[in-house]
């Protein structure tokens, strides 16, 4: 097993002065120590007093609680990972709570939005429709060789806001520091990768601002033979690279996976890791149920009804069958027990117009218009919104949910909040408390009938830093959706009693860290029982995984 980067003998090349004050890997600001200051010249070009870690964070935190935006913060905290990169995962790993959703989603979704007009300092790769043909001489150009996780989008479905072109690389600059934060990848070893190969949003084509090309996007063969291209050429220049797939639009995300899962490192978090949060939710849901000494009922035997038929609501059902079929069922009835709404109604053999990947749930029954009507005809245990359309889940729905479940599971996962199928609020006020919820992005908690409920975040930084964790540790040339099963299964697991008896189904935040080494050593184990390992498995696979990862703080440089 490889391990992370070490300061242990610094090269003869290893900056000085003010060249090292501008590298945010190596910099540390005030928190240079004084000989550390004379042997790299930096006396002059500092404050004399030395901070430490805790007295420099809490200098960022004092500025960071006085922005009066969600953006600034955003901005913000993004200046000081241009400076000291150290500080910030420093800060972001102690304060996750407060921190991940001003780095990720639900203020990355604005930031995404204002990208061009927010914009510092690039962070990353873009590799433009214009770069056909060159594409390994512009990955030539990044200074790491040691790259081993790259988030790469194309912009063309940004978390539920569309098509945001070029400006969709806060996606991945979003994802890789929570790669980081929580699952202890090195920074220096990940990369965020933009494909912009044009947009057709016309605010963006018209936008003096926009930093991408102002073109349509390219289409057929254009484009597949673009990603083939840089496919190859990133996997060359990056043999031990994972490769995960990022907000890809439906017509793309699929075929994607199909075509490269076997032949390189790759994933699709919008279908692979939202499925894998979810089927965990699902699990803790059952669990929390029989706590509470309500029936003990098995995942067989639930039925689902998805509002949205897209990756996310499709990779979802997909991993649930193959769990369902791992407690007995056939890959029919398992099938069977999962029902889908889209724009068009309910999903049934009978219609005409629809997409391949929907054929399997396509099931023989009179067509329904709405969730509405699906809902009361259908009766299901659980409704989950992966629609990207908010408040589609309204007091009707939620009641009836209500009059057919004693505790109606309830996942609202669309993002960013403004997406959500309906508020924590909402769901528990109608349903007089019985909902089990969850969101994609955070609710906060809310009291009803003088009991306080915590909101469940279903977020998809649950699963995938863990299984980026495990591939990366155990070399696997393959990511298996039975290692997404895994990690399901794994953070279901790491659910404790003190949660249950808070009425959450997932984790606190604060103990991300220890699930995503959890979920990383499960996701090893398969690839060292199938065979699909290139590292070697270690006499303590747990311990090596802990100390794999990265944990900021200022170590002495002399």
């Amino acid at each position: 097993m490889t391990s992370q980067p070490a300061p242990a003998a610094l090269p003869a090349d290893f900056p000085r002065g003010v060249a090292l004050l501008h590298d945010p890997l190596l910099n540390r600001g005030t928190g240079f120590t004084e000989a550390e200051r004379r042997a790299f010249d930096l006396n002059g070009l500092l404050p004399p007093r030395v901070l430490s870690m805790q007295e420099h964070a809490a200098r960022i935190l004092e500025n960071f609680h006085k922005k009066p935006t969600d953006l600034e913060k955003y901005v913000y905290m993004s200046d000081l990972e241009d400076r000291n990169e150290t500080l910030f995962y420093r800060i972001l790993i102690d304060n996750l709570d407060t921190m991940m959703p001003i780095v990720y989603t639900p203020t990355v979704g604005q930031a995404c939005q204002q990208y061009g007009h927010i914009f510092r300092r690039p962070r990353g790769l873009f590799i433009s429709a214009r770069d056909r043909g060159h594409i390994a001489d512009l990955l030539r150009r990044w200074p790491n060789d040691d790259i081993r996780v790259i988030v790469v989008t194309d912009g063309e479905r940004i978390l539920g806001l569309g098509d945001l072109g070029a400006n969709g690389m806060g996606i991945p600059g979003g994802k890789l520091s929570l790669y980081t934060a929580c699952a202890g990848i090195h920074p220096s070893t990940t990369l965020p990768i933009t494909l912009d190969v044009g947009t057709e949003n016309p605010t963006l084509l018209d936008d003096p601002l926009y930093i991408g090309l102002p073109q349509h996007r390219l289409q057929g063969e254009a484009y597949d033979s673009f990603i083939d291209e840089f496919m190859q050429a990133v996997t060359t220049r990056f043999p031990d690279v994972l490769v995960q797939f990022e907000d890809f639009a439906n017509h793309h995300a699929f075929a994607l996976l199909e075509r490269y899962r076997t032949r390189y490192r790759v994933f699709n978090d919008d279908i692979q890791g939202t499925a894998a949060v979810t089927l965990a939710g699902l699990l803790a849901a059952l669990r929390l149920i029989a706590a509470e000494g309500g029936p003990r009922r098995t995942l067989a035997e639930q039925r689902l009804l998805f509002l949205g038929a897209g990756e996310a609501g499709v990779g979802i059902a997909d991993l649930v069958v193959s769990a369902m079929v791992a407690e007995g069922l056939s890959p029919e009835e398992a099938r069977q027990r999962c029902w889908f709404v889209d724009s068009k109604g309910l999903v049934v053999r009978s219609r005409a117009d629809l997409a391949a990947h929907k054929l399997p749930y396509a099931h023989d029954h009179a067509p329904l218009s709405d969730l509405a009507a699906a809902v009361n005809e259908l009766r299901p245990t659980a409704i989950i919104g992966v629609s990207g359309q908010p408040r589609t889940f309204t007091r009707a729905i939620i009641e009836s949910m209500g009059c057919h479940n004693e505790r109606p599971i309830i996942f609202a996962l669309s993002n960013p909040t403004s997406k959500s199928e309906c508020t924590a609020e909402e769901a528990y006020t109608y349903t007089n408390g019985r909902a089990i919820f969850a969101s994609g992005s955070p609710f906060p908690s809310f009291t009803l009938y003088g009991k306080t409920y915590n909101p469940g975040q279903g977020n998809n930084a649950y699963i995938f830093p863990g299984v980026g964790l495990g591939v990366v540790v155990s070399g696997a040339r393959h990511v298996t959706d039975e290692m997404f099963g895994a990690a399901a299964h794994a953070l279901a697991e790491q659910v404790t009693d003190d949660d249950m008896a808070a009425g959450r189904i997932y984790p606190v935040l604060s103990r991300i860290r220890d699930v995503s080494a959890a979920i990383a050593a499960k996701v090893a184990e398969i690839a060292w029982r199938e065979g699909l390992a290139t590292q070697p498995r270690p006499d303590d696979p747990e311990r090596a995984i802990r100390a794999y990862m990265y944990d900021p703080q200022y170590t002495p440089l002399v």
